[in-house]
């Protein structure tokens, strides 16, 4: 492998495209394995529809590993992640950070991005990924449907939920696959139309509550009052006076945050700021204080302890890495 970096005697990255693909005609998909010194792992993609791509990813890094990775599709993409075991976590260029989570769906849209997958060592994961067309949602769910949530800059997390009831029977089914190689493919695909009928909902049922039409006057309103939170995270207006300076009230705001970034506006902040916090404690190693001091907390206690429930990890464990 060329471009594995052994970076420290505990942490390796590694650039995806130099992890070899082999096709594998028993299962009909592309195998990828990674090397035997980074530990237990590989992917199996199928290609499901034209449209419509299926991975199935099973690790057990012996180091913390990164995989770097450069996409930049032709059309934009929707990627739904289910977590069936452990956690992982994409760091993009931007400073954006995705976490996985073992029993939660995590929906992101993207056009192109740079970034890495980073896995714990001695963690195992298992985590199932649909890479879905633009083309294939305008098919099932009508044309434009999921415009709203594309955007022409980097990756971006529209939905972040539990794995339902039906979606998690269709993912053991497609996992475990006990079916004739003659069947194989069509049981796998209707597995997989199962998990992404379930897993979609609630973003088909993203609808404003007193039924009114959402337009792209509302859409531009939305964003700038996102980008005003973003720009002012350290001391963010309150959602009142957030209202006020894109022009509308305190009702329709909060239910244009709920349709476009599923999320109310200062949980909307607090991933933002989780997520720099994350970014300058990863790459720095600084201390728990000057992390909270950056994102806005006056007191550490109160960062660290919103850093724990938004992660599932103390601050101090992502510093001492460093």
């Amino acid at each position: 492998m060329k471009k594995i970096q052994q970076l420290t005697a505990r942490k390796w990255s590694i650039n995806v495209s130099d992890l070899p693909l082999q096709l594998q005609k028993t299962n009909n998909c592309l195998h990828q394995s990674l090397p035997k010194e980074a530990g237990y792992g590989h992917s199996n993609i199928f290609q499901l529809d034209k449209d419509l791509s299926y991975i199935e990813t099973i690790y057990t890094p012996a180091k913390d590993l990164a995989i770097l990775s450069r996409v930049d599709f032709q059309e934009p993409r929707m990627i739904v992640t289910v977590g069936l075991k452990g956690r992982s976590g994409f760091s993009g260029s931007q400073g954006n950070k995705i976490i996985f989570n073992e029993g939660f769906t995590s929906i992101t849209t993207v056009n192109s991005s740079i970034g890495e997958r980073q896995y714990e060592a001695d963690k195992p994961i298992t985590q199932l990924r649909f890479s879905i067309g633009k083309k294939w949602l305008d098919r099932y769910f009508g044309e434009n449907k999921f415009t709203h949530l594309f955007n022409k800059g980097n990756i971006q997390q529209v939905s972040y939920h539990p794995v339902s009831h039906q979606g998690m029977c269709a993912a053991q089914q497609l996992l475990t696959c006990n079916v004739s190689r003659e069947i194989r493919s069509i049981f796998m695909h209707g597995q997989a139309m199962s998990l992404l009928a379930a897993e979609l909902t609630p973003l088909c049922q993203a609808q404003p509550e007193d039924g009114g039409i959402i337009n792209e006057k509302d859409h531009r309103m939305a964003k700038l009052a996102r980008d005003i939170l973003f720009d002012e995270f350290k001391n963010p207006p309150s959602v009142e006076m957030l209202s006020i300076r894109v022009g509308t009230n305190q009702f329709k705001l909060k239910k244009l945050f709920h349709h476009f970034f599923k999320n109310t506006p200062y949980g909307l902040l607090l991933e933002f700021r989780m997520n720099k916090a994350y970014q300058l404690l990863e790459s720095t190693g600084c201390q728990v204080g000057v992390a909270a001091d950056f994102v806005g907390y006056n007191h550490a206690s109160n960062f660290s302890n919103a850093f724990i429930k938004h992660f599932g990890i103390s601050p101090k464990t992502i510093s001492k890495k460093n």
